[in-house]
């Protein structure tokens, strides 16, 4: 077993352990101990790795911490933690030998030694692993690493729904119920082969940068024995299904059950507000009145289409009998409202070019929070955003599938983006791709070393509004005669 002790471990054996994890490669260990003095301490490689990129600050953290030895899972590199719960906590890895991007759901060391708790982490695994469905999110497999239990699965850029709507507010009817259909294709696939999901709710919808709903953590489609057995807070969902259903004399692990809770996703979704009050309380979960007294929607948002309200109405039925059946029921009121059939990516294109295909805005940028905003204020003006955290992804992604638009933003990138900005050049007029240079304050005196060649070329500064980037995307795009005023 490998650990780090950082005031152990010399300059030279922190290196070769982070060679050992497979943490960073020997051309990245090699660079940085370039620039470091003869005397320089495993504090000072650790402080040039994570300026040169090459780990996270979470990372780094990890390692002074002298707990390194989880960071890599499963071929794995765990970058950043997502997501954390009271049963798992969920981080964005780094596959080891491509790079590519997978999610990784790290059950929590509390429980790692629970056997029934192990027991339904596995199960939902092999579940989803099961499930090959776009609104589904990919579920590659259960693992371990001596006590870590962990599960891989395909890493969604977005964030979920609660943190959507945490930024929007509430949504449009028909966007609301265009992710509704998705989780109700995803529903309707996974009832065909007699799995429910059991834990419908907000942060169980995944947001791709894409546009499209996906659902994630079919793990309570277990039999309630285990779920007895295990019976801790992580599980509290489960408590409002069996109180649903005992209720209502409807079946153990009814289909049925996972339509009413879309049914209140879908209500806060156009509400920005739950249906009844989240509580942590067992017992008033395991009152029936909650889920009864529920206020019509139409109160809330009397403005809402008669056929919107129609559906919340259906879906939240208490009775099960008058509730809809079927998911692909559901589906079959929602379509027609929604005018047309959707495109692959799961969205209705709002801007076009003359083609009649939407433009893509590719961001090169790993903060959380900037993420969010590129991505909310560029798709409510009409582009398909995707959203990488590496520049190398995105030089691969402008060779095989090139974007209308690239934006590199040099806060996330640092100071490399001066030797990526000659790389990025050439490529980006070979395929005529409009691309954009968002250099940070304290790189803007670096502007004299960035000579755009074109007009699809362009540098930017901090600060900067949202707006001023979004004419300078429309200018470069001009440049190339595709965007018409």
């Amino acid at each position: 077993m490998l650990t780090i002790s950082m005031s152990e471990t010399s300059l030279d054996d922190l290196g070769s352990q982070l060679l050992g994890l497979q943490l960073i490669d020997l051309p990245q260990l090699q660079e940085c101990r370039d620039g470091l003095p003869v005397n320089a301490s495993g504090s000072d490689l650790l402080r040039q790795l994570e300026q040169k990129h090459a780990l996270t600050r979470f990372q780094v953290e990890r390692i002074r911490k002298g707990d390194a030895d989880g960071l890599v899972l499963g071929g794995v590199k765990l970058m950043y933690r997502n997501a954390s719960g009271s049963f798992a906590r969920v981080y964005r890895g780094c596959a080891v030998d491509d790079g590519r991007m997978i999610g990784v759901k790290v059950l929590r060391e509390r429980w790692s030694n629970d056997r029934d708790t192990i027991e339904l982490f596995q199960r939902e695994g092999q579940v989803g692993k099961r499930l090959k469905h776009p609104n589904i999110v990919p579920v590659y497999g259960y693992d371990r690493h001596r006590d870590i239990h962990f599960i891989t699965m395909e890493f969604v850029e977005g964030g979920n729904l609660r943190e959507f709507l945490k930024t929007r507010g509430k949504l449009e009817p028909m966007e609301a119920c265009r992710y509704a259909m998705h989780v109700c294709e995803a529903l309707a696939y996974a009832f065909g082969l007699g799995i429910t999901h059991r834990d419908m709710k907000m942060t169980n919808v995944l947001m791709s940068s894409q546009g499209k709903a996906k659902l994630i953590d079919f793990g309570l489609a277990a039999d309630e024995r285990l779920l007895q057995k295990v019976g801790h807070a992580a599980f509290a969902q489960a408590l409002e299904y069996s109180t649903l259903e005992k209720h209502t004399a409807a079946p153990m692990n009814d289909p049925r059950s996972d339509l009413f809770f879309l049914g209140g996703i879908l209500y806060e979704l156009v509400t920005g507000q739950p249906p009844y009050p989240r509580t942590r309380s067992r017992d008033e979960r395991r009152d029936i009145t909650r889920y009864r007294q529920v206020q019509p929607v139409a109160e809330i948002e009397p403005t809402l289409p008669p056929g919107v309200i129609g559906v919340i109405n259906r879906l939240m039925d208490i009775d099960p009998d008058r509730r809809y059946q079927t998911a692909m029921q559901v589906i079959g009121d929602l379509r027609p409202m929604l005018g047309r059939r959707e495109t692959d990516s799961g969205t209705i294109p709002a801007f076009t070019q003359d083609s009649g295909t939407e433009l893509t805005v590719l961001c090169v940028e790993g903060r959380r929070q900037q993420q969010d905003w590129l991505r909310d204020y560029l798709s409510r003006h009409g582009f398909r955003v995707l959203l990488l955290s590496d520049v190398e992804r995105a030089l691969i992604r402008m060779k095989t599938n090139p974007p209308n638009c690239v934006i590199f933003m040099g806060g996330s990138i640092g100071n490399r983006i001066i030797d990526d900005f000659e790389r990025v050049v050439p490529l980006a007029e070979t395929a005529a791709i409009a691309t954009l240079f968002v250099l940070s304050e304290r790189q803007a005196e670096f502007v004299n070393e960035f000579e755009p060649t074109s007009e699809r070329v362009q540098v930017l500064t901090q600060p900067i509004r949202l707006r001023d980037l979004r004419e300078a995307i429309t200018s470069a795009l001009d440049g190339r005669g595709h965007l018409q005023e």
